[in-house]
């Protein structure tokens, strides 16, 4: 008998080292999931490749690829685990890389006036989008994503303030589609009003970098009209980055106050310890990469591929959440706000340069 026990605990022993334990497979569950985000990032630089596509980048291709695979095919519930991290995780760890673009020192000594004059351009942009978007009864969390976009700089400035309001993962991949679409759209009537308008090259840079989107909107526009465009353009929009970090204390302190006013319902406003990472690489990439440490061209490139491609699949796991359904029910509105703000926005900095 006890040779008989001993060779079924044995049996039973082999057989629960065939099993895979329950914390493997969620590992692998949860690999799998990143590694999901990055595929479908993979995907959209491909299509970013194609005519037309090109225009619109490798990030928004992402996000329209991981749209579509929601509504054809659902959300891969197996994989939730990854995808939240790509959506959580990575998108702050890009948020932080982000502040490598962001020279301080230029700014300031350089850009002062350009600098004034971006505080009145995300002022107007931000008002007047929730303005419009309360007079249409629009979404008030997609609205205030896209003015925050609109006025700073996009994609970047939506996922850094969209923890800060609380504002769900679909509505803050909706907002980045929107921007994304409106950004490439602007710029390139931008490029055909360059050829029309009677604006110096200087003047041409200052009004692009001051109310175009995103970064890659500005460099679309502003390189047509040559160096001396493009390197003020990409000035007056540094200024609109720099202008991103008091931006989100501001908000914090709303949204503070408003939990505070709504204190029977437990809100609660955490610090976003991302941001401090994002200062902290703007400090590093202005005093300390160059002036102490010099660090070659392909090794920053490099960082700044891979700050694209984090940032990518992060957004590729706010697509996935995002229902058409919801979009035709939430978005239109916040659109239709967006798109007269910019237009108010282009015309107001195209008087003040």
């Amino acid at each position: 008998m006890g040779i008989l026990k001993d060779k079924g605990d044995e049996s039973r022993a082999m057989a629960e080292k065939a099993v895979p334990s329950p914390k493997n497979h969620s590992t692998g569950l949860w690999i799998g999931g990143i590694a999901f985000t990055f595929f479908i990032a993979f995907l959209g630089f491909l299509l970013a490749k194609v005519p037309g596509f090109s225009l619109v980048g490798q990030m928004a291709s992402a996000i329209m690829i991981a749209v579509a695979y929601r509504q054809l095919f659902g959300y891969p519930n197996a994989l939730k685990a990854g995808i939240n991290f790509s959506s959580k995780i990575l998108l702050r760890a890009a948020i932080v890389l982000y502040g490598l673009k962001l020279n301080i020192h230029t700014v300031l000594e350089d850009g002062l006036g350009l600098l004034v004059r971006d505080v009145g351009i995300i002022i107007v942009a931000i008002l007047l989008t929730m303005w419009l978007a309360k007079k249409m009864k629009a979404n008030p969390t997609i609205s205030l994503l896209l003015g925050v976009g609109t006025g700073v700089c996009g994609a970047a400035a939506i996922a850094a303030v969209a923890p800060i309001i609380n504002a769900e993962d679909d509505d803050t991949a909706i907002s980045v589609g929107i921007i994304a679409l409106m950004g490439t759209i602007f710029g390139i009537v931008y490029t055909i009003l360059r050829l029309i308008l009677p604006l110096t090259p200087a003047e041409y840079g200052a009004w692009t970098g001051m109310s175009l989107h995103e970064i890659a909107h500005v460099v679309l526009a502003g390189a047509p009209g040559g160096q001396e465009a493009l390197g003020i353009a990409l000035l007056a929009k540094l200024g609109r980055v720099f202008l991103l970090v008091p931006l989100c204390f501001i908000l914090m302190y709303w949204m503070k106050t408003k939990a505070g006013a709504k204190a029977a319902d437990g809100a609660k406003v955490g610090f976003p310890m991302f941001l401090l990472g994002f200062i902290a690489m703007s400090l590093i990439g202005t005093y300390v990469i160059g002036p102490v440490v010099v660090v070659p061209n392909s090794v920053m490139t490099a960082v700044e591929s891979g700050t694209t491609w984090l940032l990518t699949a992060a957004m590729v796991g706010l697509g996935l959440n995002v229902s058409l359904m919801d979009v035709r029910k939430k978005a239109l509105k916040p659109l239709i706000a967006m798109g007269i703000a910019s237009v108010v926005l282009s015309i107001m900095a195209f008087v003040l340069v």
